[in-house]
């Protein structure tokens, strides 16, 4: 669904002569079709899941605002102008972000539901959220608040 979401976007993107949104969603739809390759056909499936996609949206994020923060060290804010585009774009395929409190409150109840006790617990805690929030947390917030929760 999520792909054909992109798909859909592009098309419309492409009449509207919008030229950041279509080369965007141009991006986007190559990355899923290397990660079907990479990922889904060696496993046996043809296509990535909706989640999967959702976490290479959130990568493709990440890696834009680790762009966009050394384009402003470098005072290149034409650059910085164009990854903020690209992030705006990407981010309207993502469910609605978890805000501090509720990460805080979504990693208390995955420690518990794993019995975590300890920091060499933390992948086991990881693995819950991931599952349970992907595409909705970001989750270098999230590891930080569970290595403060199982006191690393």
């Amino acid at each position: 669904m999520l792909r054909e979401k992109v798909t859909e976007s592009l098309k419309q993107a492409m009449l509207a002569k919008n030229e950041a949104a279509t080369s965007t969603l141009r991006m986007i739809n190559a990355a899923i079709k290397q990660k079907d390759i990479d990922v889904a056909r060696p496993r046996g499936d043809e296509r990535l899941r909706d989640d999967e996609i959702l976490a290479l949206l959130q990568n493709l994020i990440k890696s834009r605002k680790e762009s966009i923060a050394l384009y402003k060290k470098g005072g290149r804010q034409d650059l910085v102008e164009k990854e903020s585009a690209e992030v705006a774009v990407i981010e309207t395929f993502l469910p609605k972000q978890l805000s501090e409190d509720e990460i805080r409150n979504a990693a208390k109840e995955a420690v518990a539901a794993v019995g975590a006790s300890a920091i060499k617990d933390m992948g086991k805690v990881m693995g819950v959220l991931k599952g349970k929030y992907a595409g909705q947390m970001d989750f270098a917030r999230a590891g930080a608040v569970v290595k403060e929760l199982l006191g690393g």
